[in-house]
């Protein structure tokens, strides 16, 4: 993969220390010439190289490249701690980069349809099923 060797530009501003909530949020431009984007894991090794810092304790997100190519801009957070992490960011975004683990839960037209099962018995003893409708 010779697109992993061409160079890439960090620029960071509207950097802001946010000590209620244990981090550094900053705008990050990422220049990117000859190269189709940036993986956001790369991004978070360079940025923690950057801040002096563990890649565990960084999160990016919200990239969009600009028209054209070679240039992309997105939002990255650099927690103090890995437990300020854990606290403040977004479930979803913890599974992203593997520091969480995703809840198993049915799809939603099953807690949907199993709801709506439950609502027939209401009323009725819950050890036997719904009875069946007489036909006239």
């Amino acid at each position: 993969m010779a697109d992993r060797e061409q160079p890439v530009t960090l620029r960071t501003r509207k950097f802001i220390r946010n000590a209620l909530l244990g981090r550094k949020q900053m705008v990050v431009d990422v220049l990117h010439p000859n190269r189709a984007n940036v993986s956001k894991d790369e991004l978070r090794s360079k940025l923690a190289d950057l801040y002096k810092t563990s890649k565990d304790q960084v999160s990016v997100f919200g990239f969009r490249t600009q028209y054209g190519g070679g240039k992309s801009t997105g939002f990255a957070l650099l927690y103090d701690t890995v437990d300020a992490m854990k606290k403040f960011e977004p479930h979803y975004r913890l599974v992203r980069i593997g520091v969480s683990s995703k809840i198993e839960k049915p799809s939603r037209q099953q807690r949907k349809q199993r709801k709506n099962r439950a609502k027939t018995l209401r009323g009725t003893a819950k050890v036997k099923g719904p009875a069946k409708k007489k036909e006239k």
